[in-house]
Order: C-alpha cells, then sequence, then structure tokens
C-alpha cells in the first residue's frame, strides 16, 4: 500500500519536471548562447569600450544569469520539503537575478533615451560621468531588496505550514496539485520544512515587489519608447518638410523620398510593437494571474499553468536584450567574420580535395 502511495506520489512531480525542463532547456540554452555571442561581438571590438555598450554589457550579464537560472524558476511556485535556509537560497538568489536584469534594462533604455532627447548635452550626462557608480545602483538594491526575507522579513512563524505538502494514503483528492511530492511522499530527511513562496514572500512583500517595482519598470521602458518614437515621427516630418522647401524641380522624386521614411518610420512602429507585445504581454499575464492566485488565498493551484505561464513570461522577457543586440551589427560582426573565415576555409578544402580527385 505505501508503495503504491509513493509510485503515486513520484510521478506528478515527474510529469512537472519533464515539462519544466521540456521548456526551459531550450530557452535557457537558446538565451545563454545569444548572450554569449553579443558579449563576444563586444568584447572583441575595442571601437565599443565606451559607457553605453558598458551598461549594455552589464545588462546581458544580467540577461545571462536569468537564462542560467530560468530552469530553476518554475520550482518558485510549488510547494517542497526543504530546509529554511535553503529555501530562502533557492527563492531570493532567483529573485535577485531578475530584479537585475530589470533595473539593468531600465538603464540601457535611460541612457539610449536621454541620447536622442538630449543629443548636445549626451557627453555631459551625469550617467556617463559617474557609470560605476550606476553599475552599482542597478545592481546593489535588487540585492538588497531580495534579501530583505533572509533578515526576518518572512512568514515562517505563519501558521499551517507543517501539512502544505502532506499527502493522504490514495496520493490525490486532499493533496495541493501543486505541490512536489517525491520527497514529501516518503520519509522527509531531518530538519527540512515545507518550502513554499508564500513562506518567504509575505504579500506585503510580493505587493511592494510587482506595484513598487515592476510596475513603474515597465511603464518607464514603455513611456521612453514612445517618446522616442514620437520624436522621430517630429524629426522625419522635418526631414520631408526641408526636401520640399529645398526642391525646385522634380517634385516627384521628393514625394518618393517621403513616401520611403513614412514606410521606414512604419516599419520601425511595428517592430517595436511587435517586440514590445511579445516580450512584455506574456510576462504581465503571469505576474496578474500570479497576484490574482494570492488574492484568493488558495493553497491549490494548477502546477500544468503556473509552469507554462512562469517559463514563457520570464523566457520571453530575457530576450528583449537579444532584440536589441542583435539588432546591431557591430555586437554582431566578430562572430559574423568568423564564420565567413569557417567558410571559406572549408570551401577552399573541399575545392582542393575535388581538384585531388
Amino acid at each position: 500500500m505505501d508503495d503504491l502511495a509513493n509510485d503515486s506520489a513520484v510521478r506528478p512531480l515527474l510529469s512537472e519536471a519533464r515539462l519544466i525542463y521540456a521548456i526551459t532547456v531550450p530557452l535557457s540554452t537558446a538565451i545563454i548562447l545569444a548572450n554569449l555571442v553579443i558579449i563576444l561581438g563586444i568584447s572583441c571590438n575595442r571601437q565599443l569600450y565606451n559607457t553605453p555598450n558598458y551598461f549594455f554589457l552589464s545588462l546581458l550579464v544580467a540577461d545571462l544569469c536569468t537564462g542560467v537560472a530560468l530552469p530553476f524558476i518554475p520550482w518558485m511556485g510549488l510547494n517542497r520539503p526543504l530546509s529554511f535556509s535553503s529555501c530562502l537560497l533557492v527563492h531570493i538568489f532567483p529573485n535577485f537575478l531578475f530584479l537585475a536584469f530589470l533595473f539593468n534594462l531600465v538603464i540601457v533604455h535611460y541612457e539610449r533615451y536621454m541620447c536622442i532627447v538630449s543629443p548636445l548635452h549626451y557627453s555631459s550626462f551625469w550617467v556617463h560621468r559617474r557609470f560605476p557608480l550606476v553599475l552599482l545602483a542597478v545592481w546593489a538594491p535588487p540585492l538588497l531588496y531580495a534579501s530583505l526575507p533572509a533578515f526576518g522579513w518572512n512568514n515562517r512563524a505563519g501558521p499551517g505550514w507543517n501539512g502544505c505538502c502532506s499527502f493522504n494514503d490514495t496520493g490525490a483528492p486532499g493533496a495541493p496539485v501543486n505541490c512536489s511530492t517525491m520527497v514529501a511522499a516518503v520519509a522527509a530527511p531531518g530538519g527540512s520544512e515545507c518550502c513554499s513562496y508564500r513562506r518567504v514572500f509575505p504579500n506585503a512583500f510580493i505587493y511592494l515587489e510587482v506595484y513598487g517595482l515592476l510596475a513603474p519598470a515597465i511603464l518607464s521602458i514603455a513611456g521612453m519608447t514612445g517618446r522616442v518614437l514620437w520624436i522621430t515621427r517630429g524629426q522625419m516630418k522635418d526631414i520631408c518638410r526641408l526636401h520640399r522647401s529645398v526642391t525646385t524641380r522634380g517634385g516627384g522624386q521628393a514625394s518618393e523620398r517621403e513616401q520611403r521614411l513614412n514606410l521606414r518610420y512604419t516599419r520601425c512602429v511595428a517592430a517595436v510593437s511587435l517586440t514590445f507585445l511579445a516580450c512584455w504581454v506574456p510576462y504581465i499575464i503571469y505576474i496578474h494571474v500570479c497576484v490574482a492566485f494570492l488574492l484568493s488565498k488558495e493553497t491549490r493551484g494548477n502546477s500544468t499553468t503556473h509552469i507554462v505561464l512562469s517559463c514563457t513570461g520570464i523566457g520571453s522577457m530575457a530576450v528583449m536584450p537579444l532584440v536589441l543586440g542583435l539588432a546591431n551589427r557591430q555586437y554582431t560582426d566578430p562572430v559574423r567574420k568568423l564564420l565567413h573565415k569557417l567558410r571559406d576555409r572549408w570551401r577552399r578544402r573541399q575545392d582542393s580535395e575535388d581538384m585531388a580527385l
């Protein structure tokens, strides 16, 4: 009877693990490799050794760390028996990496926004004069905030934690469906307790992070992007006006140039809009679903829904720096040249073999 209960308890965890790794491992591998390619491209080009690229390099490092932690993030929403110190570690460290990634993303957008809004005063901007302090500011506050549960702001003394990973003899009807059950079904190791994000992060901590950090950061990025597009639209109108004023002959030629400018601007707006929808909307949906579940005060949840939303939400947002990096040919030129050399060498070898035959 115990073997049947253990077997029925192990199966949910195995299915959860397969789903998590089936989604996160390919996505994490792609994120890591793409970040390494862009980092290599910046490191090999000395012309890119400047403050804006240092900020972007810091963002790539944070994105790389997020890609490494991605397979472990879905486990944060699943209850499992761990010692409280281990529970703190598996929740605090991914949260720190994610917040550091978000802070780096905001500062990169802000630096580029100021470059467009105030191009004449760009070189004397305070971010450029004190960029080591700015880099410290985008890494230290996330670490301090994410570590607050380790300094006592947690729910360890909350009621009802001893049974959150317990199962009945049949293994399902009375059990939480989002609980990892392999260790809970058998004898748990000594000193282990129920590890749940509700135990590590109090409700006030979650609300403050979502509505005090995440929402303002996303809104600021969206606002800066919209402002840049608006400025670009105004500059394009000025260029078209100048073309019309200086063109005395060939009015159709000026009209054709205006059409090309309008088409290019339309493509730019479409690309930015699609990037925002693809990278941010899944994460926004994931955050609101998590907050709704938190407000419902339920201990049960659909583990499959949580896993899919967390993987797609975090993963899609981690793609944002890769879109910015791969769109810049300066970042990818060293790797492109290396691939061209390898291709030419392979072709020469093939030609020499054909000649020998």
